[in-house]
C-alpha cells in the first residue's frame, strides 16, 4: 500500500487498504465526479426546508432534549457554529496523526456518499486538509458511541478557523494552520455544524486501521505457530482436512490450510515425522483458535463496511424526493459488538501463544534442553521470558473486557442508549501492539527450539521466519538480556512489510487464501524491510 499515490472517494467503495494508504502513507484524496453534484442536489433540499421553515430535527429545531424548540430563521447559521463549539468537549492526550487522518477520511467518505445535506465547500475543505496535512488535534476520550460528537467537533473547530491543528511538525491554532497551508476557513450554514460532529467516523476510521492490522497479525500468528511446530516437531494430523470436515467450525479449515501451506517444503506435512501421537492443546488446536479469529474478523468486517461506506447522519437528506427524515443510522451496536468479539478472539490467540512458548521450555514435553539453554539447568535460558509473556497476556486480557455492555446514558429522555464503539476500536490498537510483542516472544523462543531440534528441512514459512530472526538476533548461548531481542523481532521482522507480504503469499499456497476477513487482506502497516526476505524467499 505504500505505493498508492491517490485514493478516489465516492462514498461507496472505500477499503481498509485505502484508509491505510491515506492515514499512514499520505496518499492524496480525490473526490469522484459524482460527489459534488450529489451534494449540490441535497443542499438544495436543505435550503428549501429552511425557506419553508418545516420543523426538522437539528436544522430548524434544536438538538437532543431541545428538539421541540423551533429555531428562529436568523439564528440557524449561528446555531451551527454553537453546535460545533458546544460539543468540542473531548479530553486526554491527542490521538495519533494516522488515527486523525483515518477519522477525517471516514467522515469525508460518509459525506460523499450522500445523505448529510452539507454545503459542498465544507467537504472540499476537509479533503484539502487531508492533502495539505492539516491535522486537527482530537483528544482521545469523549465518544460514547452515540455519534462521535465530542471528538469530531474538534475537527469542526478547525474547519471554522478555531481549535488547534498539527501542521508541519508543530501544533498551531486552527486558523494559523489553515493559513500556512494556503487554506481558508468556511462559514457554516444551517445543519453544517451538526454534520461536522455527526456519525461515527472515529470508530470507523480507527476500526479500519485495526482490522487491517489484525489481519496482518493473524498471518504472523500462523507463521509463528508454524515455527513452533518445527521446533516442537508437532503432529500435523489435527490439520487434516478430513478431520476438520467432520466438525467444520467457523474459520478452522481456512486456518488449517494456511498452516499446512506455511509448513509445505518441510518434513511435518507427513504426520509420521511427529515426535508424539498427541500434542498439547495450544499446538493441537491452533487451527481452531486461529479459525475463530478468522471468523471474528469476518464478523467485524460485515459490521464495519456499512459504517465506512454509509451515511450515519441524523436527519438524512433524500435529494430525489426533497425529504429530510429522522434517522437512527448513527447508532452502532453491531459495530461495538464486533469490536468486542474481535478483542476476545485476539485474547484467545494471545493465550495459546504464551502456552506454546511455555511448552517449548519444558523438557518433559518438548524433548529439548530445559529452558532451551544449550548448557542445561545451570543457566536460566528463556525461563524469565515466560514472565514477560504472561504479563503481555494479562494486559491483553484486561483490555478484552466488553465495552458495549457498559452504562448507556446519553442526553436525558431522548438519547438513552449508546454503544462505546469508538472506545472498542481504540483499545484494539493497544491489544494488537501487545499481541505482536507476544508473538515476537514466541518467535524468539521457537527459533532457538529449531536450532536445538535441527530438523533436516523447514517449511517455507518457518524457514523464512527463522532466517529473518537469525539475521538480527543470534542464538542464545550464555544468559543475556532477551527483551531487546524481542523488541527487534517485533519491529524489524514481524513489523516488516516484506515479511508480512511474503508470509501471506506462502499461506495462500496449497489451499490457504491469505485473508483475515472478507475484504480484509493481510495488512501491511509500514515496517522495515528485512534482507533475509529478498535473499531467501
Amino acid at each position: 500500500m505504500t505505493g498508492v499515490a491517490e485514493v478516489v472517494i465516492d462514498g461507496r467503495t472505500l477499503s481498509y487498504d485505502d484508509v491505510v494508504a491515506v492515514a499512514r502513507h499520505g496518499a492524496r484524496v480525490v473526490l469522484g465526479d459524482a460527489v459534488i453534484p450529489r451534494l449540490t442536489r441535497e443542499r438544495a433540499a436543505v435550503d428549501d426546508v429552511v425557506d419553508r421553515q418545516v420543523p426538522t430535527y437539528g436544522l430548524t429545531t434544536g438538538l437532543g432534549t431541545r428538539s421541540s424548540y423551533a429555531l428562529p430563521r436568523d439564528e440557524l447559521e449561528a446555531f451551527s457554529v454553537r453546535t460545533v463549539r458546544g460539543r468540542a468537549n473531548a479530553v486526554g492526550a491527542p490521538l495519533p496523526v494516522p488515527v486523525v487522518r483515518a477519522a477525517v477520511l471516514a467522515r469525508v467518505n460518509g459525506i460523499a456518499g450522500g445523505g448529510s445535506g452539507v454545503r459542498p465547500e465544507i467537504l472540499r475543505l476537509l479533503v484539502a486538509m487531508l492533502n495539505s496535512r492539516v491535522h486537527p488535534v482530537i483528544p482521545e476520550v469523549g465518544s460514547i458511541g452515540a455519534s462521535d460528537l465530542c471528538q469530531m467537533a474538534h475537527v469542526g473547530l478547525v474547519v471554522i478557523g478555531e481549535g488547534r491543528a498539527e501542521f508541519a511538525g508543530g501544533v498551531l491554532d486552527g486558523v494559523t494552520a489553515l493559513r500556512r497551508a494556503g487554506l481558508t476557513p468556511v462559514e457554516l450554514g444551517p445543519k453544517d455544524g451538526h454534520v461536522l460532529c455527526s456519525a461515527s467516523p472515529l470508530a470507523a476510521g480507527q476500526g479500519a486501521l485495526a482490522l487491517h492490522e489484525a489481519s496482518a497479525v493473524l498471518t504472523l500468528a500462523q507463521a509463528v505457530t508454524a515455527l513452533t511446530y518445527e521446533g516442537f516437531r508437532a503432529n500435523t494430523s489435527p490439520l487434516d482436512a478430513r478431520v476438520l470436515g467432520l466438525r467444520p467450525a467457523p474459520g478452522q479449515c481456512r486456518a488449517a490450510a494456511e498452516l499446512l501451506a506455511l509448513l509445505n517444503g518441510g518434513e511435518l506435512g507427513d504426520p509420521r515425522n511427529a515426535r508424539r501421537v498427541q500434542d498439547p492443546v495450544s499446538l493441537r488446536c491452533a487451527a481452531q483458535v486461529h479459525g475463530a479469529l478468522h471468523a471474528a474478523l469476518d464478523f467485524a468486517d460485515a459490521a464495519l463496511q456499512p459504517e465506512l461506506n454509509g451515511c450515519g447522519d441524523n436527519p438524512v437528506v433524500l435529494a430525489d424526493t426533497a425529504e429530510i427524515l429522522s434517522s437512527g443510522n448513527f447508532h452502532t451496536p453491531a459495530l461495538a459488538l464486533a469490536f468486542d468479539t474481535l478483542a476476545l478472539a485476539l485474547t484467545q490467540t494471545a493465550s495459546v501463544s504464551a502456552e506454546r512458548m511455555r511448552r517449548l521450555l519444558d523438557p518433559a514435553v518438548s524433548g529439548l534442553p530445559a529452558n532451551l539453554s544449550p548448557y542445561g539447568p545451570e543457566r536460566s535460558g528463556f525461563a524469565p521470558l515466560a514472565k514477560t509473556a504472561q504479563a503481555l497476556v494479562a494486559e491483553i486480557r484486561l483490555l478484552s473486557a466488553p465495552v458495549s455492555t457498559d452504562p448507556r446514558h446519553g442526553a436525558d429522555a431522548v438519547e438513552d442508549d449508546s454503544t462505546n464503539a469508538a472506545l472498542g476500536a481504540r483499545r484494539l490498537t493497544t491489544i494488537l501492539v501487545r499481541l505482536r510483542q507476544l508473538l515476537a516472544v514466541e518467535a524468539v523462543v521457537a527459533a532457538q527450539a529449531v536450532d536445538l531440534a535441527a530438523p533436516s528441512a523447514l517449511g517455507r514459512g518457518p524457514g523464512l521466519l527463522h532466517r529473518a530472526i537469525r539475521a538480527i538476533v543470534p542464538p542464545l548461548d550464555d544468559d543475556r538480556p532477551c527483551g531487546e531481542d524481542v523488541e527487534r523481532v517485533s519491529a524489524d521482522v514481524l513489523g516488516s512489510d516484506d515479511v508480512r507480504r511474503t508470509l501471506r503469499a506462502l499461506g495462500r499456497r496449497d489451499g490457504g487464501d491469505g485473508r483475515g476477513a472478507s475484504g480484509v487482506q493481510g495488512g501491511e502497516p509500514r515496517g522495515s524491510a528485512h534482507p533475509a526476505v529478498e535473499a531467501n524467499s
